[in-house]
């Protein structure tokens, strides 16, 4: 069995037809996500808007203008919101490399390839440019911007659910609104979360954290250059087993601990098992390799046979058609 994921560079400043046409395509997808438990299960709009108000309420005009270019729907609003979406789970393997004068925050993004938007979008919502893959049309996957600020989620393999945003828009969030690691870690500190997740971010001034983040108990914000999908200990030890949770940290932990370990030396161990996985029947198959460098403002985006180049300074729109399956992967 295989899969095509085509991915697209888009750039478009403020919220446009670019953003619209990306809506259209994938929101009767999104639609069919947030009514399958049905649609009660689901924050009314006032509740949903009035999180937004409390928490983040640097992103209401952007929302406000999403929310208008959707069309204007009471579901499509709740949606866009991201408060207390169906809880969904992914892997992901995620790792700061911290060298003098360049640091990189590096991760492989585990999930079914069918379930990937695809979309790499550089925007400037709020006078800060952002560079981000995205997720739920807004949301972010893995990203930096123009302050020099990268992060990136995994799945924090704990089965807890409760009152909170999906980790995609808090992300959207601290690319928006902080310039440094320590800003960014004071906005998790507090910004309440649906599930649990591990988040990594590094900035241009080679500092660190990786925040394990959950609905059931305040944050844990440490230095700690490596994350997968568990949070201290394991606690969903089938999740563990199936994902290699432990197997995929220390092998990242030996490579960043390792003197010897260059920005090449851990890309060719992110496109190499046990990190990168084909794993894609079960839906833990990495989608992509992608690779952050805050001080320059470039990224990269990597596949066994091809690559992406981007940066604030060029970001061409193109796209990349990606061929998964059991036996591997190939791109035109």
């Amino acid at each position: 069995m295989h899969q095509t994921l085509l991915f697209r560079t888009v750039k478009e400043a403020l919220p446009g037809p670019s953003w619209r046409a990306l809506f259209d395509l994938h929101w009767p997808a999104y639609r069919a996500w947030y009514l399958a438990e049905g649609e009660r299960e689901r924050p009314g709009y006032l509740t949903c808007f009035n999180a937004l108000r409390r928490h983040m309420p640097e992103l209401l005009p952007t929302y406000r203008a999403l929310c208008a270019l959707a069309g204007g729907g009471d579901l499509a609003a709740r949606f866009l919101s991201l408060y207390q979406p169906p809880p969904y789970i992914t892997g992901c393997s995620q790792a700061v490399l911290a060298r003098p004068g360049a640091t990189v925050l590096a991760r492989n993004y585990d999930y079914p390839p069918e379930l990937c938007e695809g979309t790499i979008l550089y925007s400037c919502w709020n006078g800060r440019g952002v560079i981000a893959v995205s997720d739920c049309l807004w949301g972010v996957l893995d990203g930096m911007n123009d302050s020099g600020l990268a992060v990136s989620l995994a799945f924090g393999g704990r089965k807890a659910v409760g009152d909170g945003f999906g980790a995609p828009v808090i992300l959207r969030y601290l690319l928006e609104c902080c310039d440094s690691v320590p800003q960014a870690a004071e906005v998790l500190a507090r910004v309440p979360t649906h599930m649990a997740y591990n988040i990594t971010l590094a900035d241009a001034a080679g500092r660190y954290v990786t925040a394990m983040i959950a609905p059931d108990r305040r944050a844990s914000i440490r230095r700690v250059p490596v994350a997968t999908n568990h949070q201290k200990k394991i606690e969903w030890y089938a999740h563990a087993l199936a994902s290699e949770t432990l197997i995929r940290e220390r092998q990242l932990s030996i490579l960043v601990d390792d003197a010897a370990t260059d920005e090449a030396r851990l890309v060719s161990a992110l496109l190499a098992p046990p990190l990168f996985r084909h794993d894609y029947p079960r839906g833990l198959g990495t989608v992509y390799t992608a690779v952050y460098r805050p001080g320059r403002g470039e990224v990269s985006f990597h596949w066994p046979d091809a690559s992406l180049e981007l940066s604030f300074a060029r970001f061409p729109e193109e796209r990349l058609a990606v061929r998964y399956g059991a036996g591997g992967l190939a791109a035109r």
